[in-house]
């Protein structure tokens, strides 16, 4: 029997050799937010490495109050997008694909980036979520025209990077960032049409973004969407208490035109509802019966939360072969194990575990 991380995928313009994915990881190695050549050898090295597709970083539409990082790069502009394009070509000489992950941070920005706040971090109704309360600080709530300023501002984004030949587009609608923050209740208080009292009528905002992206984009290059069940200022705080919750989400989501659901999960071999075995994205397969995309702490002993902790490689990979065996899920992700290790993949395909190396906080402080 094949290993199931060997077998081809395909949809729509987009082949892979395997079912591996590189997880969208912040790095910061791109100042003036332009990516450098470092960086396309960064990602080149994981194709190289085995990688079926590259998931790049969070990557800043052209919108004013998109950014939240220092040394993040920008899908807009002369010079980065100069800089994207060296990276596709050497992501293919290696013989891998890549999608660009469009973001834009909303209320969620680093105070380091924008010490003085001469750009208003913005939401939908300007509200900021600081466990255990709710701050209001300088968060600027979205105009109705801000809105539709953004959502264009998406589908140049996408339009930028199959210009500049990313092979899809991943909208990054997850972790308490702006599309998400559209999603929840608690951040959006919304009376116009992007709001709403449920859930699906707060999806809204991301289905004029997808439409938006496949107007642009033709209907053969392929629209990934991410979004998860938590927030990275607040793990309890859940979208989805059921799984009636999750099919009503994804709904208008896959009829606005999603090709692949990323369902980011912290980690990828638990549960996402009581009485069921299936993941987050094995209920988004289940529901939408579209392609999907799982991740979480693969080839890491700790789980995503002791993420800045030193972690071992984990060898036991059998988990996540049965549930792909069992199309549980149809992709997976690697995050922290690849930064490691850009030769993961092809080490744990020829079983060359002893081989890896392993994740620890060291890593972060070089673009390997």
């Amino acid at each position: 029997m094949q290993n199931p991380l060997l077998e081809p995928f395909e949809i729509n313009s987009l082949k892979l050799k395997n079912r591996t994915v590189m997880a969208p990881m912040t790095r910061s190695f791109s100042p003036g937010h332009v990516p450098g050549p470092n960086v396309a050898e960064y990602y080149a090295r994981r194709a190289a490495g085995g990688v079926g597709l590259i998931i790049t970083e969070g990557t800043n539409i052209n919108h004013s109050a998109s950014a939240g990082y220092p040394n993040v790069p920008v899908i807009f502009g002369e010079k980065a997008l100069a800089g994207w394009e060296k990276v596709t070509e050497a992501v293919h000489k290696e013989g891998g694909k890549i999608a660009c992950q469009l973001w834009h941070v909303g209320c969620v920005r680093s105070p380091e980036f924008d010490p003085d706040q001469q750009i208003p971090s913005m939401g939908p109704s300007g509200i900021l979520y600081t466990p255990p309360g709710f701050l209001n600080h300088s968060v600027h709530e979205m105009t109705l025209a801000e809105v539709e300023e953004v959502i264009a501002a998406f589908a140049e984004g996408a339009a930028m990077a199959k210009k500049v030949g990313f092979d899809a587009i991943e909208i990054h609608g997850a972790h308490g960032y702006l599309i998400d923050q559209f999603f929840w209740d608690v951040t959006n208080k919304r009376t116009d049409r992007f709001g709403g009292a449920t859930l699906a009528d707060r999806t809204t905002f991301a289905v004029e973004i997808i439409k938006a992206c496949r107007e642009k984009l033709g209907v053969d290059f392929p629209i990934i969407f991410r979004f998860s069940n938590w927030k990275l200022a607040s793990y309890e705080q859940h979208l989805f208490k059921n799984p009636e919750d999750l099919k009503a989400f994804l709904e208008p989501l896959k009829n606005a035109g999603v090709d692949i659901f990323h369902a980011s999960s912290r980690n990828f071999d638990l549960p996402e509802f009581e009485g069921s075995h299936l993941n987050l994205a094995g209920w988004t397969k289940k529901f939408t019966q579209r392609p999907t995309i799982s991740v979480g702490s693969v080839g890491l002993e700790e789980d995503f939360i002791q993420s800045f902790k030193e972690s071992k490689a984990n060898v036991s990979i059998e988990n996540l072969i049965d549930r792909l065996s069992h199309n549980e899920f149809d992709l997976i992700a690697i995050g922290r194990a690849l930064i490691g290790d850009p030769n993961w993949v092809q080490k744990i395909i020829e079983n060359r575990f002893d081989e890896i190396k392993p994740y620890t906080k060291e890593c972060l402080t070089q673009l390997y």
